[in-house]
């Protein structure tokens, strides 16, 4: 299970380095799971946004847990995150281009993979970039590691649009993808999924929407533009979002879910939030009024996460200490990603 709920006023966040570890610290649900984890792990695509949290919580579970966990990050350290932030935390680093067949093979062995791989922005003019990131190289990382257990990170954006009035999209709501990326995520799954079926392979299908923290996120998209006085774009009105703790606890305990053939499981929030209402808590937080363009439609990528909150737990941290975390953060000068989400994009065009 989570943690209790996280309520009050949020601490200080610190600098850039105490974050990281406070999103990476384990719960009791992750300490359970590394605890039974086989051997090794290899996170594939460990560079981005979520990469290096996973690897941290990796190594504190097992510590928590009394037991060795060798843990490799493999990217090519080329986009968010450089090599020193792994190896200052004792995570070792493969520079790696997964799309390459010969840098695949020279990998080691792992028992189980996490595979973060992808790409999605600047990627509307690049239909060849998104077949070879998102479907090729899914299709050979299946092949090559066909005797692992591999939790492999997919989208929420697979589904179509749903009415926010009647809940989000659950694990048997067919996909039916808006645009080229959500097409090349759900034919990144079908890789998994056909690899699974050819040589038995455990796979769980990860369908996350939306992960925040301080620096990046749905959250920091909106609180930004209200603090510069921006316009909020309402017309996709509504989202799911989950503190970044705490989705990665659950993919961590999502291990135990992988099978054959796979099957999805849905991690994010338990809630709907209205953007223009989320626009109005953090211009409370912030002290500026914030500007509102369009009217909402009825219908937004929203997921229904019931399973995964019955597997898992209920995500520890409530939308008003993260409302609150995050304008503490900006109001004391943090610094941010300055990667927009486009969560407010309907065509589903990044």
């Amino acid at each position: 299970m989570a943690d209790m709920f996280v309520t009050g006023l949020p601490q200080p966040a610190g600098d850039q380095g105490s974050i990281d570890q406070a999103l990476s610290q384990p719960d009791a649900g992750a300490i359970r799971a590394v605890a039974s984890m086989p051997g090794s792990v290899l996170v594939l695509g460990a560079g981005g946004k979520i990469g290096l949290h996973l690897c941290l919580m990796l190594r504190a579970a097992a510590q928590a847990a009394g037991r060795e966990l060798s843990v490799m990050a493999v990217s090519r350290f080329t986009t968010l995150r450089d090599r020193e932030a792994f190896t200052a935390a004792g995570v070792e680093t493969i520079v790696a281009d997964l799309s390459v067949p010969a840098e695949l093979m020279r990998l080691p062995e792992a028992p189980v993979v996490f595979f973060l791989a992808g790409v999605k922005f600047g990627t509307t003019s690049a239909p060849g970039l998104l077949e070879a990131m998102n479907v090729q190289m899914p299709r050979l990382v299946a092949e090559r590691y066909a005797r692992s257990r591999i939790v492999a990170f997919s989208t929420g954006c697979v589904y179509p649009f749903v009415d926010h009035r009647q809940g989000g999209a659950t694990e048997l709501t067919p996909a039916a993808p808006v645009g080229a990326y959500a097409e090349s995520c759900l034919r990144r799954e079908e890789a998994f999924v056909e690899g699974s079926r050819r040589a038995g392979t455990p796979v769980v299908l990860v369908r996350l929407n939306y992960s925040v923290e301080y620096r990046y996120g749905v959250l920091v998209d909106i609180a930004a533009k209200v603090k510069q006085g921006e316009a909020i774009d309402v017309t996709m009105g509504y989202v799911n979002v989950i503190w970044q703790r705490d989705a990665v606890s659950q993919i961590i305990q999502s291990v135990d879910l992988a099978a054959s053939p796979p099957a999805p499981i849905n991690i994010t929030g338990a809630d709907t939030y209205s953007v223009r209402w989320l626009a109005g808590e953090f211009g409370r937080a912030l002290g500026v009024a914030p500007v509102i363009t369009g009217v909402e439609s009825p219908t937004a990528w929203l997921s229904d996460a019931r399973r995964s909150h019955q597997l898992f737990g209920r995500p520890a941290h409530d939308i008003g200490w993260m409302i609150q975390s995050i304008a503490g953060w900006l109001n004391d000068g943090g610094e941010t990603w300055g990667k927009p989400t486009g969560f407010e994009k309907r065509d589903g065009q990044f």
